[in-house]
């Protein structure tokens, strides 16, 4: 099956301070989020200016995806759409159509399975077809790659780097955390053949990591970014409750890993280098933050063999993987649907609004 195009697809953000309200209006509509949670959301943008570093990070995913597949002879035109702010997905779909585009492939920034992670986009590619009409090419999302050596080894050496920066006289006390977006432990568990895959693989990613990295360390998965209202349970613990559990019981140094993200985005930034970091520095654990994959180089390697895995269906490349959890490049159109969505479901992980 013959494909003619490569589509980014991701969450989007906003890139000035007039932005910032009608970008979290676009991600809670239908919500009922009042407006003062707005407003003090809006506060962790104007922290940085205003702007989200997640379109800046797309674009350059892009210019390195291109590059990429020029130096392979891979001869796809890529584009970029966004869910929640411009470039908007059905704004590029259209712009596809008018170039003539048939049948493109999607990368979406998301390793994950699950419903805000996977379901939702395939969702979103959905309805930004509808709105183009019957002339909208076909747009098939490329597998999940939660443990593909592109995305893993990243994590693996930014972990080795953050370990560099602690004092190695504190590594018997010093602790891995790998942290993910968390979600309602219904959605966690929700329904169709593939449910709970959200955690399980992010365990798996966990544990890849953890072995390249660093072997003789401990290490723990834990759940960052909660929304939502306090009545509805989420995916525990959260890392600051964490960090103080682990500072309790005696260890005084901590990585954190942010393996359920692609890029240093906004909920890195914020949850993670400010709200964790000052977490940290109360409990006096020393503190360092793990990168994420970005721009490396085997992260856009990966772009391109998940690619190549879809172009010559007759013929098809070999598919690099690490871990041993079902893997599949359809997902049935009953998967990762929660018989009931909960309230403040709606965020994918790891691009949440925080």
């Amino acid at each position: 099956m013959a494909y003619d195009a490569l589509l980014l697809v991701s969450f989007g953000g906003p890139e000035r301070p007039e932005d910032v309200l009608p970008f979290l209006t676009n991600v809670t509509r239908g919500r009922g989020v009042p407006p003062e949670r707005l407003a003090e959301v809006a506060e962790h943008y104007q922290h940085f200016g205003g702007v989200s570093p997640i379109n800046q990070q797309c674009r350059d995913l892009l210019a390195a995806i291109r590059d990429d597949f020029a130096a392979h002879g891979i001869d796809l035109p890529v584009y970029w759409g966004n869910r929640n702010w411009h470039p908007m997905l059905a704004d590029t779909v259209a712009q596809m159509r008018d170039d003539g585009i048939r049948r493109a492939l999607a990368f979406v920034t998301s390793a994950y399975g699950g419903y805000s992670s996977c379901r939702q986009y395939q969702e979103d590619i959905a309805s930004a077809r509808a709105a183009v009409g019957p002339d909208a090419p076909v747009i098939e999302k490329l597998r999940q790659f939660w443990d593909h050596p592109g995305f893993v080894e990243p994590h693996a050496d930014a972990v080795r780097t953050a370990l560099a920066g602690l004092d190695p006289a504190r590594r018997g006390t010093t602790r891995l955390v790998f942290t993910a977006h968390s979600i309602p432990t219904s959605m966690a568990a929700n329904a169709g053949p593939h449910g709970g895959r959200y955690e399980a693989q992010l365990r798996e990613t966990a544990a890849l990591v953890a072995r390249a990295a660093a072997p003789d360390l401990p290490y723990d998965l834990v759940w960052q970014s909660r929304s939502g209202p306090p009545q509805v349970p989420w995916l525990e613990p959260d890392v600051n409750d964490h960090l103080a559990a682990l500072a309790a019981a005696g260890t005084t140094a901590v990585v954190v890993s942010p393996i359920g993200f692609v890029s240093d985005h906004l909920e890195v930034v914020w949850d993670l280098d400010t709200e964790a970091l000052a977490t940290a520095r109360q409990l006096g654990l020393d503190f360092v933050r793990a990168g994420t994959p970005g721009t490396d180089p085997r992260f856009v390697t990966m772009v391109r063999e998940l690619v190549t895995e879809r172009l010559d269906p007759a013929t098809p490349a070999p598919r690099r993987r690490l871990g041993e959890l079902p893997m599949w490049d359809t997902c049935p159109t009953v998967c990762c649907v929660p018989a009931r969505r909960p309230a403040g479901a709606s965020e994918p992980p790891g691009q949440r609004p925080s």
